[in-house]
């Protein structure tokens, strides 16, 4: 009984060791860049952001409500306590996919809308001379 206990553990820290080093990787390549200012510092951590942790987040939520759908319709099948708590999970996998879409939509929309440039603002024309 011991011995299995301490395989599944084994095995679980190799799975969780393989998900690390999954994750790892886009941000060991993404190493490779060259940051010269400020604004590549800022650059990477929005792509980093983007293109790493909003997919994992989503990938996250997604589970969790195939989750809530397995403890809903197979694990709570004839029980009712199961059927309640993959409803919630159902629930807070949604919310979460809802938080996450609207957040990401009210960024897209604000980095599309203001420029953060360091060009200087143009001249407002002026009137006519009154000398």
């Amino acid at each position: 009984m011991i011995h299995s206990v301490s395989r599944v553990l084994s095995g679980s820290r190799v799975i969780i060791a393989g998900a690390m080093t999954a994750l790892a990787l886009p941000l060991v390549s993404s190493a490779a860049t060259t940051i010269t200012d400020l604004s590549g510092v800022g650059k990477f951590i929005i792509d980093t952001i983007n293109n790493i942790f909003v997919p994992v987040l989503f990938a996250v939520a997604f589970i969790v409500f195939l989750y809530g759908a397995f403890e809903t319709f197979i694990m709570g099948a004839t029980n009712d306590v199961a059927k309640e708590k993959g409803k919630g999970l159902m629930l807070w996998g949604l919310i979460g996919f809802f938080v996450m879409v609207s957040v990401w939509g009210l960024v897209n929309i604000l980095t599309g809308t203001v420029t953060l440039t360091n060009t200087p603002p143009a001249t407002l024309p002026t009137g006519p001379s009154t000398r």
